[in-house]
């Protein structure tokens, strides 16, 4: 078994502490960072993904599966920086205005962290002027809200106008996800895309930037 199938497993098993150290001693050994974050880190959060939509792995799991890939993303980070090596790309998320649910915003960041990007987590009780805001601050390819009331759903419709206001509809593309959240109510109110899922998020953030 190579060392990037050994950080796979020990990433789908949720062992931070043995996730480190593989990251450590793959270092050790002149493995790039890069083949690190592409064959270890991301092929592990993919198996992670497709699992936990099929119902194979659940949110506890998923989680600490999450975590022990942050393990390894602090030792890594710092070097790809210092090598210059970019994230697949930039997205902000948040849990829109009025709502301060923020366990699945959670885990689709961390997902997407998984997934090779470099998330900007805006926290609960978004309003429509810290989207805006943080977008023109950071930049970002993709625009992730959540909301998980009915009553906040309609502070998602009042984000996507804003943001056409503001002009980035252009440069920025928006998805959608929440208990509520419907493919039908994200086509009605322009978001570009909806995820039922965290594991769905990564897979259609990718899909919209390819």
């Amino acid at each position: 078994m190579d060392a990037m199938e050994e950080l796979r497993i020990a990433i789908y098993a949720g062992d931070a502490q043995k996730v480190e150290s593989i990251t450590l001693e793959s270092l050790k050994n002149h493995i790039n960072p890069k083949v690190i974050l592409d064959e270890g880190l991301i092929m592990g959060m993919e198996k992670v993904g497709t699992d936990f939509r099929c119902g194979d792995l659940f949110i506890p799991e998923v989680l600490l599966a999450a975590q022990a890939m942050k393990a390894s993303m602090s030792v890594l980070r710092p070097l790809f920086v210092e090598n210059g090596i970019e994230p697949i790309g930039r997205i902000v998320i948040g849990t829109v205005e009025g709502d301060l649910h923020d366990i699945g915003k959670n885990l689709v960041g961390m997902m997407l962290e998984g997934g090779g990007f470099e998330v900007i987590d805006l926290g609960v009780d978004v309003a429509p002027e810290k989207f805006i805001e943080a977008t023109r601050l950071y930049n970002p390819r993709v625009l992730c809200m959540s909301a998980l009331l009915t009553t906040t759903m309609d502070n998602m419709k009042k984000t996507i106008q804003a943001v056409n206001e503001a002009g980035f509809r252009q440069t920025v593309k928006i998805i959608v996800g929440g208990a509520p959240v419907t493919p039908q109510y994200a086509h009605d109110i322009g978001a570009d895309g909806f995820a039922p899922d965290a594991g769905s998020a990564v897979m259609t953030v990718k899909e919209l930037l390819m």
